[in-house]
């Protein structure tokens, strides 16, 4: 490979720094910046915050918003994926091969869900 035909993606790399420079300067310079008391506050929707701002959150949310993650993906990708296996394959041993694969995937997703539901660790307390 010559480095002319990397030329193209140096120009839109240059490029992108250059405007992404430029737009973060150009911001910095003609924002309104005049802080007020009321502006430095923490926004709680309308609310006005009591307490500190930094508090210490059960593990509980954060595995949540993990399985949470894990069956969106699964979901969103996954399933588009094997079934798309059916079209593109000549044959339909490799679409039955995906989406025997993915029965697998989701199966040992759904044991770890069983899982975690049997040791107690969806449960709020």
């Amino acid at each position: 490979m010559l480095a002319k035909d990397f030329l193209a993606v140096g120009i839109f790399i240059v490029v992108g720094i250059v405007f992404v420079a430029i737009t973060l300067i150009a911001s910095y310079f003609f924002r309104p910046y005049k802080p007020t008391g009321e502006k430095l506050r923490t926004y709680e929707c309308g609310e006005i915050p009591f307490g500190p701002a930094w508090l210490q959150f059960r593990v509980g949310y954060y595995i949540y918003a993990l399985i949470f993650l894990i069956f969106d993906v699964e979901a969103a990708f996954i399933f588009p994926w094997a079934a798309g296996l059916l079209g593109f394959s000549r044959t339909k041993a490799l679409a039955v091969l995906g989406i025997v694969d993915m029965v697998i995937f989701v199966g040992v997703l759904v044991l770890g869900l069983v899982y975690a539901w049997k040791k107690g660790v969806l449960e709020w307390k």
